[in-house]
């Protein structure tokens, strides 16, 4: 059975332009605590594993929406940490046909996999105005050579993003239009949650029609239909860029969403 995410609560603050509130530290270099959150939410970080984490940025960039940050094929140095928005991994056929194999929030490194592949067979977007993070592959090279614990809990979220790309697969492959969505709401509520971005159940999500369709296989028009059919069953409504969820319960019983593959009770490391 799929477990229900803590409901977040966001501190007194400013709201903006999303509708979500940000406590009154919310600078770019303060963003990284919601990275820390995402890690530790699964494996608790010694003082020095985190001193090691706050130091692993470089330069840090704003980025508008809908731009690509990386390209396929190119070579690369460091790995960008998304502190700030909404990206996502995307790969796009010569007919001008895109997919969008991965959705990534506040707190999550994007590609980190290229410390190790240094090309990406993948390009990497916003969709939304985003602030980013440059994290040097030296500089993760030698944080992994000081505190090897902190190398394996990096594998450790390697490993995860494959297996949400596995649950991805499963979905495009045997879940109907429903409940590819209804997933997909329920998996971002628990990931957007671990970094303190769900009020009340409901979350910002910067994501057209198109994008829904280009991420789970199905044209604007079915899932037009698709977020009709949530609203009308009082589950879910997604309206101007903001997922508001009425009965996660009903909706990961519709879903068939179980949270395992986001292993949020993991072995110790």
């Amino acid at each position: 059975m799929a477990r229900s995410a803590r409901t977040g609560n966001q501190p007194p603050g400013v709201t903006d332009a999303y509708g979500i509130q940000r406590n009154n530290r919310a600078e770019p270099m303060n963003w990284i605590e919601r990275h820390i959150a995402r890690v530790a939410g699964r494996h608790p970080l010694s003082p020095e594993e985190i001193a090691a984490i706050r130091s692993l940025p470089g330069e840090i960039r704003t980025m508008p929406a809908r731009t690509t940050v990386i390209r396929e094929g190119v070579k690369l140095n460091q790995s960008t940490l998304l502190l700030d928005g909404l990206m996502c991994r995307s790969k796009t056929l010569r007919n001008g046909k895109r997919n969008v194999a991965e959705l990534h929030v506040a707190g999550d490194f994007v590609d980190l996999h290229s410390f190790t592949l240094k090309r990406l067979d993948h390009d990497i977007e916003t969709l939304a105005p985003c602030t980013i993070a440059l994290v040097p592959h030296a500089a993760l090279e030698a944080a992994f050579a000081a505190l090897p614990r902190l190398a394996r809990i990096y594998w450790f979220h390697n490993n995860l993003d494959a297996a949400n790309h596995r649950e991805t697969v499963l979905s495009l492959g045997q879940r109907s239009a429903v409940e590819r969505v209804g997933a997909m709401f329920c998996e971002l509520r628990v990931r957007l949650d671990l970094v303190g971005l769900v009020h009340d159940d409901s979350y910002a999500l910067a994501l057209t029609q198109t994008d829904l369709g280009d991420h789970l296989g199905l044209t604007p028009v079915h899932i037009n239909r698709v977020l009709r059919q949530l609203r009308d069953q009082k589950l879910v409504t997604f309206r101007n860029g903001r997922v508001e969820i009425h009965d996660i319960v009903a909706l990961q019983a519709l879903a068939g969403f179980d949270d395992r593959y986001l292993y949020l009770n993991p072995e110790p490391l």
